[in-house]
């Protein structure tokens, strides 16, 4: 029972980190608001082409940095490596302290591993496994854009209402049961992202800040993240020290002999 739920725990907690980045050195500051202007319906289609040309774009990406992790109240300080194939693979790895490494996990668009080697598990399972702790609504490239900063690409659908107040952007509207609202920063940039599934009482709210220069691209270097999902309750911080994109990556993941395999 006690490896069932710390699996469950590893799992939940890949999750949330998956919906995840802090550094002390803010390298892009975020400028003033403009003069408020209404958006129209003329200018709906040039006011989200805008918006998405501030997407990061990659082919790859890699991160390293240190994780707070808030599971229903317990706490544990981790250093945290995640490596990216877009649109194909997330990689994490989550390393405890003196250096040893807990837990390993690979998301694809239609599956999901996690190693767990402090009790020497496995689990593999088809992505919808996660619905357990999310939405029905939340796919692979969903989980690719919130943890790459990028507004959330489905939500720019012709329902979706766009609003702008004080010169800055609002998106908002519904998926399915997914209710989401996007508030954006004056570097166009998304500020906070809420999404809530009133049928599962599930809800997600992500906050952006701190923002560095990598590439062409500003990338939002501090996330908070806090989950619900029935009484499941996670709330991380991250603190991502390096950021790079379009290096050579690779996905090391292989299952001892000696794990078991955890349904």
């Amino acid at each position: 029972m006690k490896r069932s739920l710390l699996n469950k725990a590893l799992l939940l907690g890949m999750v949330a980190l998956a919906f995840a980045c802090k550094t002390k050195k803010v390298i892009v500051p975020t400028p003033a608001p403009p003069v408020a202007v209404a958006p129209t319906v003329d200018k709906r289609g040039e006011y989200i082409s805008l918006l998405k040309t501030k997407n990061i774009n990659f082919n790859t990406l890699a991160m390293k940095g240190k994780a707070n992790l808030d599971l229903n109240g317990n706490t544990n300080n981790v250093s945290i490596n995640v490596k990216m194939e877009r649109d194909k693979k997330i990689w994490l790895s989550i390393t405890a302290v003196l250096g040893i490494e807990v837990a390993r996990a690979v998301i694809t668009p239609d599956s999901i591993f996690v190693l767990n080697k402090l009790q020497s598990t496995y689990l593999k399972k088809p992505l919808r496994y996660i619905y357990g702790y999310t939405s029905k609504e939340v796919n692979f490239k969903m989980l690719q854009d919130v943890l790459t900063g990028n507004a959330i690409g489905s939500f720019y659908n012709p329902n979706a209402q766009l609003d702008v107040n004080d010169g800055l952007y609002q998106l908002k509207g519904n998926q399915g049961n997914l209710a989401f609202t996007i508030l954006f920063n004056t570097l166009l940039k998304p500020k906070e992202t809420n999404l809530n599934d009133v049928v599962a009482a599930q809800a997600l709210k992500v906050v952006y800040a701190d923002y560095q220069k990598v590439n062409e691209f500003v990338f939002p270097t501090a996330i908070n993240i806090n989950s619900m999902s029935g009484r499941r309750k996670v709330a991380i911080d991250l603190n991502f020290s390096k950021v790079e994109l379009n290096v050579p990556v690779d996905f090391p993941f292989s299952v001892p002999k000696r794990f078991e395999l955890i349904n």
